[in-house]
């Protein structure tokens, strides 16, 4: 991977009966961020979260347990084309239309105030 690449990363919790809906929203999402520069997204769901001695996302994140946790990073070859990115995306009318359907607050689906972000630059790299 080179060094140059910079990557969000992304952690929240969601309710298992909208997996669905939601993976479907995501997939064309993950296209439009492609779109305005991304090499690559990606998005996992959880499988095993614990590891004795420390804090796990379940716990930072307060998770249910009819919700699930997905953990997904977007790469970029710069910081600047995130920074691109990230101020054209919320902007193209499709991710309004794929959004709005997630966030409506009579069906909440992707509650944005409980996911953690963060943009991140290489610090160690081993193939």
């Amino acid at each position: 991977m080179d060094t140059n690449n910079y990557i969000d990363g992304f952690v929240f919790p969601i309710e298992k009966k909208h997996l669905e809906a939601y993976k479907q929203a995501a997939e064309k999402i993950a296209e439009i961020w492609k779109e305005y520069g991304a090499l690559a997204y990606f998005e996992y769901i959880e499988d095993d979260l614990t590891l004795e001695g420390v804090k796990s996302f379940s716990a930072t994140l307060e998770v249910k347990e009819y919700e699930t946790v997905i953990f997904g990073w977007v790469v970029f070859p710069s910081k600047e084309v995130r920074n691109h990115a990230n101020k054209m995306v919320p902007l193209d009318t499709r991710i309004a239309q794929l959004v709005t359907p997630l966030t409506n607050p009579n069906k909440l689906i992707f509650d944005a105030s409980r996911m953690v972000y963060g943009g991140f630059k290489a610090f160690i790299s081993k193939d």
